[in-house]
């Protein structure tokens, strides 16, 4: 018997005690990390914040994690960071690379950080031999319901999203106005053309399924709050992003204002961007993904707070490798959630042979170990390699080895 197919036999507790090298809770990993690489591909949107390049992290044992997302320059430093530590220890190094070079994180950095977190998580599924949702606590769900942004036009908004619940999805995303051509954004206007769109929706979609809408953050604050009455008796199953983000205490304002659900999260990254909204309760779910939230160590932290506030889970659609991570991370969690497909579901990744399993409108956990996914360095082009330790800014450690602040 091979030492995969021992592990596979032992319940996920019990497979640190199989003869092997695997590492256990008694004995830390001695598997260390080697090289980082970073890939530029072709399907990636052409913006450095939201990219979905690739981001290989090599062990010396001979496994490497995949991870997406992040800018050349941010994955050069924070891979300097961890060259030579144990891929296992994931908060340690999370911790790591999120409180150095002096600055608290921002945005672009979080999503840096979240890809090579996803990697890292991948290399420690595939060195045990397990999908990566049994490390969080194995299946809470057979499969994640899905909604669709952008689902393919059959003639009408009405017969669209007809057609998309009968494909199986849980529910059809539109967005909230439209320009005249001109470039210019009438938030007055726009209230009222929306109504009209959304009510033909509302139809489309009729008893079985349900629709939700993303405001983009275009609206006027008042006007925001006149589409909200507008839209409470077509019951949607969520309204996004209602007003601009920078200032979430606003929805202190705004909560008690309107009765649809709220969801606000998409522009954030980690959970300190988004804790006083959930922690008041001031939204029904939050948008926060991968790999913005910096990654699976930090997207299950939030996923946690959410349940504590019994606030649901319906992450931004990013890039293919981090929604594969994100069906793991649903998969796990035991709370309300739906994840968001481009289209039909039916987009193909030349780089990735294998990536995530997508039918009927769901999002189906597999058995492959890690995230599940293959990567085929062909078909994108290596434009960053780092096999040296760097760390130009000091960083403590509290007596017992626990990282604080320089």
């Amino acid at each position: 018997m091979t030492r995969r197919s021992l592990l596979k036999t032992l319940p996920l507790g019990a497979a640190a005690a199989a003869p092997s090298a695997v590492p256990t809770a008694a004995a830390p990993s001695k598997m260390k990390i080697r090289r980082i690489r970073y890939y530029r591909v072709a399907s990636s949107r052409p913006i450095f914040n939201q990219s979905s390049h690739i981001v290989t992290v090599e062990t010396d044992q001979g496994i490497t994690g995949i991870g997406e997302g992040g800018s050349k320059d941010m994955i050069e430093q924070l891979a300097g960071l961890i060259i030579g530590e144990d891929p296992f220890r994931t908060e340690h190094l999370w911790q790591l690379m999120y409180r150095h070079y002096f600055y608290p994180p921002g945005r672009e950095k979080v999503h840096g950080l979240g890809a090579i977190d996803l990697a890292l998580w991948d290399i420690k599924g595939k060195a045990l031999g397990v999908p990566v949702y049994q490390l969080l606590g194995g299946l809470t769900r057979n499969y994640v319901e899905c909604y669709s942004t952008g689902y393919p036009n059959q003639g009408s908004l009405r017969e669209t999203a007809r057609a998309c619940i009968e494909a199986g999805f849980r529910a059809f995303r539109t967005g909230a106005g439209s320009d005249a051509g001109d470039g210019v954004f009438r938030s007055r206007s726009q209230v009222d053309e929306t109504f009209q769109r959304c009510k033909e929706i509302y139809e489309g979609v009729g008893d079985k399924g349900d629709w939700a809408i993303d405001y983009h953050t275009r609206f006027d604050f008042s006007d925001a709050v006149r589409l909200s009455e507008l839209l409470e008796p077509l019951r949607p199953l969520f309204c996004e992003d209602l007003v601009r983000s920078e200032n979430p205490e606003v929805y202190r304002t705004l909560r008690p204002m309107v009765k649809i659900p709220i969801a606000v999260g998409e522009q954030f990254g980690d959970r300190w961007d988004s804790n006083m909204l959930i922690e008041n309760q001031l939204i029904d779910y939050t948008r926060v993904t991968l790999p913005n939230a910096g990654g699976i160590t930090e997207y299950m932290k939030l996923a946690a707070l959410c349940e504590t506030h019994y606030v649901g889970l319906v992450p931004h659609f990013t890039g293919p490798v981090a929604e594969a991570s994100c069906v793991h991370c649903i998969a796990a969690s035991p709370g309300p959630a739906f994840m968001e497909m481009t289209g039909d579901g039916s987009q193909q990744y030349p780089h990735l042979p294998a990536v995530y399993d997508f039918r009927d409108g769901k999002m189906w956990p597999n058995e492959r170990p890690g995230l599940g996914v293959e990567f085929d360095p062909s078909k994108a082009d290596l434009i960053l390699e780092v096999t040296e330790q760097s760390r130009p800014i000091p960083l403590f450690q509290r007596p017992d080895g626990s990282i604080t602040n320089w």
